[in-house]
């Protein structure tokens, strides 16, 4: 497998792990490197020279590639790769993970980045050959057009070593983790908000924020301190990052009920829980399909302060006995549900079944089979 990818340099083929030949991935670089303060028409002539060179080396390979899996892009990238991969008889995939909210975009709704990525969604994607899902909401939405795959996040996780997981016996206070970046998905702020609302009204519970610098939270907060009871880590090697979670009883994510929310999947979610440790939140895209009140976590009615702070006074009052069964549910979802090895196979049929001629039928009784 090639990984053609828009980092800088020239495009040389660079292994990545084992060598080349079957079972062996390898990347390209065919970007350019990015000025300090790009504008628009910068990006897209970048874009633009990038594509080109992409599309200029598959065109030179002795062996047209079996598949092109297209991950993000905007609305040019996309139809220049529809049209070549049409030239050329290759079966385009898109990996989709997430729908954009347009206020989370620059320009809002009525910016190009809005009407690009539209486009992209509602036009381009169900053009393609097939899709891969990352939630229940784009395989719905796709079905109805091309053959889609449903896949999660992924992540080796038989192979995390969670030996040093949080033991909550003997001590009563409360210790919850938020790592990442927020963006304009995660509501931080709320969650600190509820965490400094419970910790004043008695509530022995810390936060631990690792991602976010203090100056960050306290922008997040509208300018006010950062409470005693939040824990600003900043940025954390990503090797790190393990060991904290495991070392938190609960990690805290609160989202919007909103088609964004709905569309993608946390990635924080699956890591919490192969690290063992259950999660606070709210219900949005699938996490109801692993996460059951009281077993793998806790669930807010809603996304607002009040109602997490209602489950942060609950979660404190858990015994170390169900915390620690707890622990071991959030571990067993996520071997289940969570482990790239269980997506291999069905992965594997899916890219095969798609260039076969015929493809879109009997891809859809695979499918129905499941």
């Amino acid at each position: 497998m090639v990984v053609l990818t828009s980092q800088a340099g020239k495009p040389v083929l660079t292994p990545v792990a084992g060598p080349e030949g079957p079972g062996s991935v390898s990347t390209v670089g065919f970007g350019q490197a990015a000025p300090a303060q790009p504008g628009m028409l910068r990006r897209a002539g970048r874009s633009l020279v990038s594509d080109h060179a992409l599309l200029r080396w598959l065109a030179a390979q002795p062996l047209l590639p079996s598949h092109v899996l297209l991950y993000g892009g905007g609305a040019d990238r996309t139809a220049r790769m529809r049209r070549w991969c049409r030239e050329h008889r290759v079966p385009l995939i898109a990996d989709v993970v997430e729908w954009y909210d347009p206020w989370h975009l620059p320009g809002g709704p009525f910016g190009p980045s809005c009407l690009s990525n539209e486009l992209v969604m509602r036009y381009h994607r169900p053009r393609c050959d097939g899709v891969i899902a990352i939630s229940s909401y784009l395989e719905d939405y796709y079905r109805r057009r091309t053959p889609v795959l449903r896949v999660p996040p992924t992540l080796d996780v038989a192979g995390l070593d969670v030996v040093d997981r949080c033991d909550a016996a003997g001590r009563s206070d409360l210790r919850l983790v938020y790592f990442g970046s927020p963006g304009r998905k995660d509501l931080i702020g709320a969650v600190i908000e509820a965490v400094d609302r419970a910790h004043r009204a008695g509530v022995d519970v810390t936060l631990t924020v690792c991602g976010p610098s203090t100056d960050e939270v306290r922008s997040l907060l509208g300018g006010r301190a950062v409470p005693p009871s939040v824990w600003p880590r900043g940025s954390i090697p990503q090797q790190d990052v393990p060991g904290i979670i495991r070392q938190a009883d609960f990690s805290v994510i609160l989202r919007r009920d909103a088609r964004y929310a709905h569309a993608g999947f946390p990635t924080k979610f699956c890591e919490s829980l192969a690290n063992g440790t259950p999660v606070i939140t709210n219900l949005t895209s699938d996490l109801g399909r692993y996460l059951a009140d009281g077993r793998e976590g806790l669930v807010c009615r809603d996304e607002s302060v009040d109602s997490l702070r209602r489950v942060l006074v609950t979660a404190a009052q858990l015994g170390a006995d169900r915390r620690a069964a707890m622990r071991k549910a959030a571990r067993r979802q996520a071997l289940a549900s969570f482990d790239y090895r269980h997506f291999a196979e069905p992965l594997a049929e899916f890219l095969d079944e798609v260039r076969r001629p015929g493809a879109t039928e009997g891809l859809k009784r695979v499918l129905d089979r499941r």
